[in-house]
């Protein structure tokens, strides 16, 4: 193999793939990049066995053929090399050794058989569907931070993706929970999502995901069977096993009886819960929020270092409440909301909270109160 290709483009390419490689591997081929030259492209592939990204990049090739070389090495050899610079990849004769060169740089790595590489065979895909990329970078950010990392609920280590038919219109929705917090956000579901079935996008996955759909003009295409996923975005195509599990009837958890509204300024919420839970142990971060007409005192109390008020001005006008949050998990919520407005729908003390965005009605986000 004999290959030569901008630096840039090799680098770009390298970045999406070379993330999927584990630092510690003890498969040894699991910690190569498999390269394939041909035509007028290289081919690059990572696996974990459990995702696997594939990506081609215009090169000229002087002599084509495949080798696998250790992906995070050749990463950090390609974004060292001078901005603008040419790089050559050559194998030896044998194919055990695989040489980079640019300007006066010279490298030698060694190189594993295309052989031993391990194939993610899709299989075939029930539903295939097309999603511009904004709106699936939405379904993922609304909900990616309530996933749990619990690993004994292996089935909440991901977003639950699934149609749902909502007043006669079919919704795309993606929920994911730790069972101590809820995030939902659903967008009209595309032509072809229907009767898919519901599955569970692993955690990793959605990590990758969310890097691969910054570009906001790219439709993603999407196709899915029982027990795998592909996305392909531009040149860049993902595949990866769903998690095998049953995701728990989240619908039971989001309440229907909360009638206490409270719409308080966004920002300045955020703000103060994160000053007086500079207070809070690590361990509890509970802030009690005391709710009365037109107004919300938040108190933190950490007998170890001391205390911290602060009072906001709020709209609300029903009996009053104390309630107390993970201030965390009150500040990932602020973080998702786009409005200037934030609504909580209130119980008791001891319900869970609903949280809506004033500015996107298609997110809810569901909040379990903590003792304080």
């Amino acid at each position: 193999m004999r290959v030569i290709l901008e630096r840039s483009n090799l680098l770009k390419s390298l970045n999406h793939v070379h993330r999927v490689v584990e630092r510690r591997n003890t498969i040894p081929i699991l910690s190569n990049v498999l390269l394939s030259a041909e035509g007028a492209t290289l081919e690059m592939k990572a696996t974990d066995l459990d995702l696997e990204v594939t990506e081609a990049t215009p090169a000229k090739v002087e002599r084509g053929g495949a080798t696998t070389v250790p992906a995070h090495l050749l990463y950090d050899i390609v974004r060292k090399l001078a901005d603008g610079a040419e790089v050559m990849l050559k194998t030896d004769e044998d194919g055990n050794a695989m040489t980079v060169t640019s300007g006066r740089s010279s490298f030698r790595l060694q190189c594993l058989p295309q052989s031993d590489f391990p194939e993610l065979s899709a299989g075939s895909f029930s539903h295939i569907f097309r999603l511009d990329s904004v709106a699936l970078k939405g379904l993922i950010e609304k909900t990616q931070f309530a996933i749990s990392t619990e690993e004994t609920r292996y089935y909440l280590n991901g977003i639950y993706l699934h149609t749902h038919d909502a007043d006669g219109k079919l919704k795309l929705r993606s929920v994911a929970t730790d069972g101590h917090r809820l995030a939902r956000a659903e967008i009209d579901a595309p032509a072809g999502s229907e009767g898919m079935p519901g599955i569970i996008i692993p955690r990793k996955t959605v990590s990758e995901l969310q890097k691969l759909v910054d570009d906001p003009d790219i439709a993603v295409t999407t196709e899915l069977s029982d027990t795998k996923i592909r996305f392909t975005i531009g040149s860049v195509v993902l595949t990866s096993k769903l998690i095998d599990g049953t995701f728990p009837d989240y619908q039971r958890v989001i309440p229907t009886g909360n009638d206490k509204k409270l719409i308080i300024d966004r920002q300045s919420f955020a703000a103060a819960v994160d000053r007086v839970s500079t207070i809070s142990s690590e361990r509890g971060r509970a802030v009690k929020l005391s709710i009365g007409e037109g107004q919300v005192t938040l108190a933190v109390n950490n007998p170890d270092s001391g205390s911290a008020t602060e009072e906001l001005a709020a709209d609300y006008s029903s009996d009053a409440i104390e309630i107390g949050f993970n201030a965390k998990y009150l500040l990932d919520v602020a973080a998702q909301l786009t409005g200037t407005e934030a609504k909580f729908m209130l119980a008791d003390a001891g319900s869970p909270t609903l949280i809506h965005d004033m500015a996107d009605e298609t997110t809810l986000y569901v909040l379990m109160p903590m003792r304080v």
